[in-house]
């Protein structure tokens, strides 16, 4: 299922002897991980601390954040002192965090040890996007992170459903537990396998006037936001869904709780197939054509969704095949955004994926908030907000199209 027609994408001869596609592949699977694996927990952590569910809510709200406004960091740190120590840190802190939500004796301390997991989090993200623009030929990036996000859609896929067995079985806590090892393993590969990447150091990366000139030049960039716009409104049509389908499932329409998880997974395995096809699509027609596709799916898959619910059609079945087909064309903007939005940028990838990163993560908040306080006991408000962020997605593409095209 996993295997491509074409060869893998090879690193760059400096880095052959080094497993970078799968270090790559573990960095990407935390940050689903650190929101799916406890989902099924949310209603039991507002019995055990006897609090809101809205309250319950900040431990998710929280992390995107703290991930978001990390990445403006993370990324020129690793711009100044590479890639490898900035990751290491990063992950003994998500280590350590994991570890104090798994101990939490109040909500307060839970939120706060998920703020710092964020920051953990986010060094992984936002330096395995930089380590594909450092180790791998730019005419490789886009199938390289196709390649590594077919992998990662197994860990919003499988998830859901391990954590409801988690819960089931051991209880909240035992979530952050397997986070803790899974990181802790990560770290020891980085620690034994990954050699330094970032072979371009900017000293001045870190320092204000530095700073504030490579700010400038990404987002001066019209090739950047060529990419980061269709990525971000792409992410935040999924974290509509992410967000709000247990509300609709379960409280609007019945679904029971042990198998929001499968339905979940259902929805999520629309990812996994949108990157198998964006695999097939880039080398015959190349990251742009495979942007305008997904595009276009994006907004037929919103579109259908809303027709759906405005014609009557109230069932589970409708939500969970407009995740699948959302999912989907995610799986194809996503990796062309990713690594269009990157590449231009040698000597700023660090920087560049930070400021990437948290667009996306700034949508997310945004989509989580609209989604959030527009919910009224049916599906109209989440159907109206896919298939806004549908339109948004097909018109972002084709707008830079139209001025980039003199």
């Amino acid at each position: 299922m996993m295997s491509d027609h074409s060869a893998a994408p090879r690193p760059l001869a400096e880095y052959g002897h080094a497993p970078i596609l799968l270090l790559i592949i573990g960095f990407m699977m935390l940050q689903p991980l650190s929101t799916d694996l406890y989902l099924a927990s949310l209603p039991n952590l507002a019995t055990v601390f006897g609090v809101p569910a809205s309250t319950v809510q900040l431990t998710l709200s929280v992390f995107v954040i703290g991930f978001g406004g990390a990445q403006l960091i993370i990324g020129p740190l690793s711009d100044r002192y590479g890639r490898r120590p900035v990751l290491m840190w990063g992950l003994a802190l998500y280590v350590a965090a994991s570890l104090l939500c798994a101990s939490a004796q109040t909500i307060q301390v839970l939120v706060a040890a998920r703020f710092m997991q964020a920051l953990g989090c986010c060094s992984a993200i936002i330096i395995a996007r930089a380590i594909v623009r450092d180790a791998y030929a730019p005419a490789d990036s886009a199938r390289v992170i196709a390649r590594a996000s077919s992998w990662l859609s197994l860990a919003p896929l499988t998830g859901p459903i391990l954590g409801s067995y988690l819960q089931v079985a051991f209880g909240w806590r035992a979530a952050f537990v397997a986070l803790s090892i899974l990181s802790a393993i990560v770290l020891g590969a980085v620690i034994m396998r990954l050699p330094e990447t970032n072979v371009h150091k900017n000293p001045r990366a870190t320092e204000l006037r530095g700073l504030m000139a490579n700010y400038r030049h990404v987002l001066g960039s019209r090739a950047f936001w060529a990419h980061v716009l269709p990525g971000a409104l792409s992410y935040g049509s999924i974290f509509a869904f992410i967000s709000g389908s247990s509300l609709v499932l379960i409280r609007v329409l019945g679904v029971p709780t042990q198998l929001f998880g499968y339905c979940f997974a259902f929805g999520v395995s629309g990812y996994l197939c949108g990157t198998i096809v964006c695999r097939r699509l880039l080398p015959r027609f190349g990251p742009s054509a495979t942007l305008r596709i997904g595009s276009t799916m994006s907004l037929a898959a919103g579109a259908l969704f809303l027709g759906a619910v405005a014609l009557g059609f109230a069932h589970w079945s409708v939500v969970v095949v407009a995740m699948f087909l959302t999912m989907g064309a995610h799986g194809l903007n996503f990796p062309v955004s990713q690594s269009g939005s990157v590449t231009p940028f040698p000597q700023q990838a660090g920087t560049a994926a930070g400021l990437m990163g948290a667009i996306v993560m700034l949508a997310a908040f945004g989509v989580g908030t609209i989604v959030g306080a527009t919910f009224d006991g049916t599906l109209f408000p989440l159907a109206a907000t896919a298939c806004a962020l549908g339109v948004c997605i097909f018109a972002s593409v084709r707008l830079v199209e139209h001025k980039e095209a003199p």
